[in-house]
């Protein structure tokens, strides 16, 4: 994607966040440690394995985990520099929805099932932006023609359950959009569609982002997806950013073992029907009880005895804006080979 970098501060700026989740079997540590930055007009990829915190983090940052004290957070949060986590619950409600908008992976989780299409869209209008029933029946037209959903009028007096999952979804990125957000999170939006669907659903995506200039953050477990619909990409891995760079430098020369595991294991165009995966072996580490030194050892093969010992920071080697945590990385030039020496000694 084309670099549209800006000068102004960052939209978004997330510094040392911590969710952790207080269970009957212990400390999970769902997000730990979190930092990155998002400036506006741009498109973030955050991916990694099912498990790895991606979730937790969006839902840490619009604030819509339980709050019944099971779940323990430190950092900050800082949208156009306020704190997020400071704020009051009222003012994040106001935020919530009006400057950030979420788009889940199954949209019936956010749509009514037994409201009408139209009456969910205008309801979000009326009482967010105050506008008249009219007001807000015209431009809920607007917004579903702007999906790209045919037959506008006659949709809006339909019930979710009578449209397909691409057009469930076309529908939520109609509703989040309502309110012109500054900032769209959407976790996993493709994963339930079709290849052709999949698709649609992006390039739409990235089309309301275009025409808004909005900062989005993809969530994804498919580096396919990431390569062609993010500007910057953050790897995570059990709870951690393991690296972070744009993607163009990410997919021409990644360095952490993880990253090139998680590349080889995503599926080709090219590849023909039933065509076996490359998958990483081993699992994921267990989050109640995490291992020392690099989380990602059990399942590098690269791994030495440092790695078992000593947790790598995410710093950077020759390009100061490509991070990695790696006591052994790969190669610069050439994924696949991991340098003799390291880049953090």
């Amino acid at each position: 994607m084309a670099d549209n970098r800006s000068s102004e501060p960052p939209l978004l700026e997330v510094n040392n966040l911590f969710t952790h989740f207080d269970t009957p079997r212990g400390i999970a540590h769902a997000v730990d440690g979190v930092s990155f930055t998002l400036e506006r007009g741009r498109t973030l990829g955050i991916v990694g394995e099912s498990g790895s915190g991606k979730s937790v983090l969006s839902r840490t940052i619009i604030d819509i985990l339980a709050k019944d004290g099971s779940v323990l957070h430190e950092g900050e949060i800082l949208f156009e520099g306020r704190d997020l986590r400071q704020l009051p619950e009222k003012e994040m409600r106001e935020i919530r929805g009006r400057e950030i908008a979420m788009v889940f992976q199954d949209p019936m989780s956010s749509l009514n099932p037994v409201k009408k299409i139209g009456k969910q869209i205008t309801e979000v209008l009326t009482k967010r932006l105050g506008m008249t029933k009219h007001g807000a029946n015209q431009r809920a037209a607007e917004l579903i023609d702007s999906v790209g959903i045919p037959d506008a009028e006659q949709q809006l007096t339909r019930f979710p359950m009578h449209l397909s999952g691409g057009m469930r979804q076309r529908v939520a990125i109609a509703i989040a959009m309502a309110c012109e957000p500054k900032l769209l999170i959407a976790d996993e939006p493709t994963t339930a569609l079709d290849v052709t669907i999949q698709a649609q659903i992006l390039d739409l995506l990235r089309e309301q982002q275009r025409e808004r200039n909005m900062s989005v953050i993809l969530i994804t477990h498919n580096l396919g997806i990431v390569s062609g619909y993010t500007d910057d990409v953050a790897v995570m891995y059990a709870g951690r950013i393991a690296e972070r760079c744009s993607t163009d430098e990410l997919i021409a020369h990644p360095r952490m073992p993880y990253t090139e595991a998680l590349m080889n294991s995503a599926p080709a165009l090219a590849d023909p029907p039933h065509t076996r995966l490359n998958a990483i072996p081993g699992l994921p580490p267990n989050l109640l009880n995490v291992p020392a030194g690099c989380r990602f050892h059990a399942r590098c093969p690269y791994v030495q005895d440092k790695c078992k010992s000593d947790m790598p920071e995410l710093l950077a080697e020759d390009n100061p804006d490509h991070t990695f945590a790696c006591w052994h990385p790969l190669a610069n030039s050439k994924a696949g080979e991991a340098t003799s020496g390291s880049a953090q000694q």
